[in-house]
């Protein structure tokens, strides 16, 4: 899979990608990440990307012009296997539903908005999601492009060295949670500090561990994320 990112701060990326899963998985071919400078699109001597919003109003706007034709020079055809993903405050809440959609892309393009957002347009017309990493506002996307690629790189064949990991976390539906958060995990030592691990995960009873794990799931996320339970008795 190759990840484009549409950033005007391509330095911001020297950092997150060279550790952990996304640093081997890059290594081993399993992805790619093409980092690309905005301003590379621009005419103008000073390379500029913004401009004031019409009607008024504080701050900046990136303009749509250099980022219709980055993304056209990215992506000559808009192809099936190939996604434009606008990041900003105002997007639909990116969770691990749509983490196991985008897997399925064999290109996943990025635009990382800044200052007080980007012209309308790019979100109308060029991009095919808008999506957001929470309720809170960041200073721009890179960020958010940064979690986006990491959620979606653990998800892809051979980048996780137990297949079955990403299948038992947090928020999975596929998993023995059911979308709810995961279970509460212990390692040695089995008493620490007079906090002693659960009997049950010493026992080797697989079946009584795999219930207790279901139950103490749903128990943490009654505590912890009650509205991933839904509506009804809880």
């Amino acid at each position: 899979m190759i990840f484009h990112v549409l950033t005007i701060f391509p330095e911001f990326f020297q950092g997150p990608f060279e550790h952990g899963i996304v640093r081997r998985a890059r290594e081993s071919g399993a992805l790619e990440i093409r980092i690309h400078n905005l301003r590379d699109w621009t005419a103008d001597r000073h390379k500029t990307v913004d401009d004031r919003p019409f009607g008024g109003g504080e701050g900046m706007l990136l303009k749509p012009e250099p980022i219709f034709q980055a993304v056209e020079a990215v992506f000559p055809e808009r192809l099936p296997g190939r996604k434009v993903v606008l990041l900003s405050a105002q997007g639909r809440l990116f969770d691990q539903e749509m983490a196991n959609a985008f897997r399925s892309a064999e290109e996943l393009l990025l635009i990382c908005g800044r200052y007080e957002g980007v012209d309308e347009r790019v979100a109308e017309h060029l991009a095919d999601e808008e999506i957001s990493i929470g309720n809170y506002v960041l200073s721009g996307g890179e960020l958010a492009a940064a979690v986006v690629i990491d959620t979606v790189a653990r998800l892809l064949p051979g980048v996780l060295g137990n297949e079955s990991s990403a299948v038992f976390e947090s928020f999975q539906k596929t998993g023995h949670g059911g979308g709810l958060l995961d279970c509460p995990q212990y390692t040695r030592p089995a008493d620490f500090r007079g906090w002693k691990v659960p009997e049950v995960l010493l026992s080797g009873n697989h079946a009584e561990i795999r219930r207790w794990r279901e139950s103490a799931a749903r128990e943490k996320t009654a505590r912890l994320r009650p509205d991933l339970l839904g509506p009804g008795p809880r």
